[in-house]
């Protein structure tokens, strides 16, 4: 007796066909609509990045990738993580002030630069108003006179006590050169430690009448407290003298509307693995599309300040910046679509 044909290896086999193609499609690291593709992302200890790290991930999300917590680790660690491929991106790339740590960790054979996150970021001394005016400070190099450093002078050595940042930032490096290039070392006693808590206490400490001299980055929550020509005065230099791979900055580079500053005018950039993104154009192209205006950056920097700073309220206000931006951010996402190889 001849027995009929069992359906059941057909479609066993068609099932095994189906389920096959179905992890190939989920194995591609170039689809732009792949969920399987995980980023991995960091940024440094500045809170304010979290912000910027929150909206390049949205927006990989909606172009199909799965992003990973970001971690939260110093500069230097993420330069080589990227480098080394364990991690994929970070959005801390300060173009020129983070020159030594891209070189450093293997630079442009390793990784890629890629876009202009935050343009026109700048650095300065600072001091307050009422000090300055009273006794006619302008220039960091006036602190070299004994009297005038002795008036910031807060731990009774009888030198300026000037707020520096965390070690590990790179513009640490660029104030102890700055102590030596502008004769302070006797006179001016640069501060490190916890940016946060350390210009928390100065602000404190002017809300209380008293004098005070600090480094800041602009844009972040201190310049929204402690205003620019309001509240203080950012001090200029003699001259332009940088460290290391600054070293061939030119004036011109330091200086904001004809007044040199003494740190370099910077951009943030986004900058990644050079093998991930050669096998995902699509997030590269997303890298190279997104801007953030330098004024978000502060409003953002202000509410951080203002307690809205656990990873949640970071994540609602990077969704709300693509609502509000939202023609803008679908454009940029329908471009990076088209980068499908």
């Amino acid at each position: 007796m001849i027995r009929p044909i069992s359906p059941t290896p057909f479609l066993g086999t068609t099932l095994i066909i189906s389920f096959m193609v179905l992890l190939g499609c989920q194995a591609s690291p170039t689809s732009p609509t792949e969920p399987t593709v995980k980023v991995r992302s960091a940024h440094g200890t500045w809170i304010d990045e979290q912000f910027q790290t929150a909206i390049l991930n949205i927006g990989l999300e909606k172009l199909g990738y799965q992003p990973e917590t970001p971690k939260e680790i110093d500069y230097s660690a993420i330069y080589i993580s990227v480098a080394n491929g364990d991690l994929d991106y970070s959005p801390s790339n300060y173009e020129l002030n983070h020159k030594e740590f891209f070189d450093n960790a293997g630079g442009s054979e390793k990784m890629e630069r890629v876009g202009v996150l935050v343009s026109g970021t700048f650095q300065s001394y600072y001091l307050d108003k009422k000090t300055a005016e009273q006794y006619n400070i302008t220039n960091i190099q006036q602190l070299k006179e004994p009297k005038l450093a002795k008036l910031f002078d807060s731990d009774g050595n009888a030198k300026a006590n000037l707020i520096g940042c965390n070690p590990g930032w790179g513009c640490e490096l660029i104030i102890e050169h700055h102590m030596a290039a502008y004769d302070l070392r006797e006179t001016v006693e640069h501060n490190r430690g916890r940016y946060d808590a350390l210009i928390a206490d100065t602000i404190t400490r002017y809300q209380q009448g008293e004098r005070v001299l600090y480094y800041a980055y602009y844009p972040s929550w201190v310049s929204a407290i402690l205003k620019p020509t309001i509240d203080v005065i950012r001090l200029t230099v003699p001259f332009t003298d940088l460290p290391g791979e600054l070293k061939n900055v030119t004036a011109a580079e330091t200086s904001i509307a004809g007044k040199n500053y003494g740190f370099p005018v910077n951009n943030q950039r986004v900058f990644a693995n050079k093998k991930f993104l050669a096998a995902n154009p699509v997030a590269k192209r997303w890298f190279e599309l997104v801007k953030i205006p330098v004024e978000d950056m502060s409003t953002e920097s202000l509410r951080l300040r203002e307690g809205e700073d656990r990873p949640e309220d970071i994540r609602r206000h990077a969704q709300e910046w693509i609502e509000n931006n939202q023609a803008l951010v679908d454009g940029w996402l329908a471009e990076a679509r088209k980068a499908t190889p």
